[in-house]
């Protein structure tokens, strides 16, 4: 449980944590709540030789809210968010998931961006920003590039994000209408079996728009255009709930694990999606 030796980096800026990626190149890694990385390195599964710590990048905290949407700097915390009233008014879907990660010791240092960028299909803010159509910037040598939520992730670890950039902040449009997280795990502190983010609207007593993401059912977080489509211009019934839930089940494939058997997952995911998007209806 002893990581292998590495020299340690704390940058006060951006572009000093830029420089120092690209001059280390594959031995380089950023740190930013550490929550994943760590333990990865003490069991020998990262073998890193510069550590890049950014506590001191002032550049990427702060959140805004604006009428033209929300912005979150990637080194604001969960505890940041649960703190911040303005947020939890804009987009209270962000309070009830931040609520269901882990415990407030990992809440006062996970971070969102440290969440969304590792690429880890068992975090719960990928999916949720999947489901709120955010859009990721990234900063390295060549300067700044946005990235949808959606079009981020490859497979498990693996994402749209080049290993000399860093992620900087997080935007999207303020969510309106009804909204739920459902969650469920383990134990206080575990992954999820398998957790649902749900958006809807409502217009003459049926459903306007509907967007609908789920967690650690596959190597990538899974936002399903067809599960959405599903509930558009019904009044959310038992049978169009039912034509949701399998759509989301046609896009997911979850793995054995410790956590259950596919059967098991599939079961799982079916309960809580439609809990999920009985809420966010009673919501809308």
């Amino acid at each position: 449980m002893i990581p292998s030796a590495f020299e340690y980096h704390r940058p006060g800026d951006l572009s000093s944590a830029i420089g120092l990626l690209t001059e280390y190149g594959d031995e380089a890694r950023v740190i930013a709540g550490g929550h994943s990385l760590i333990p990865m390195m003490k069991l020998r599964m990262a073998d890193i030789g510069h550590l890049v710590d950014l506590q001191d990048v002032a550049e990427l905290r702060g959140i805004s809210v604006t009428g033209s949407g929300i912005s979150i700097g990637a080194m604001v915390t969960q505890h940041d968010m649960l703190s911040h009233d303005g947020l939890a008014a804009a987009a209270p879907i962000l309070r009830e998931a931040a609520l269901q990660i882990a415990d407030p010791q990992v809440r006062y240092m996970g971070t969102v961006g440290g969440n969304v960028a590792n690429g880890d299909p068992g975090n719960d803010m990928p999916g949720l920003m999947q489901c709120l159509d955010a859009t990721f910037t990234v900063a390295g040598p060549e300067g700044n590039r946005d990235i949808a939520a959606r079009d981020f992730y490859h497979s498990a670890y693996m994402t749209e994000r080049a290993d000399d950039e860093i992620l900087t902040k997080i935007t999207f449009a303020s969510p309106s209408g009804g909204y739920a997280y459902e969650k469920q795990k383990r134990k206080i502190g575990d992954y999820a079996t398998a957790a649902a983010a749900v958006l809807i609207t409502k217009a003459g007593g049926k459903v306007a728009t509907a967007s609908i993401a789920m967690t650690n059912l596959k190597d990538t977080p899974v936002w399903s255009a067809e599960a959405g489509a599903a509930l558009v211009g019904s009044e959310c019934g038992k049978d169009a709930v039912a034509a949701a839930v399998a759509a989301m089940l046609n896009d997911i494939d979850p793995g054995a694990d410790n956590r259950g058997p596919v059967e098991f997952k599939r079961h799982v995911a079916g309960v809580i999606l439609a809990r999920a998007i009985q809420r966010a209806w009673s919501r809308a």
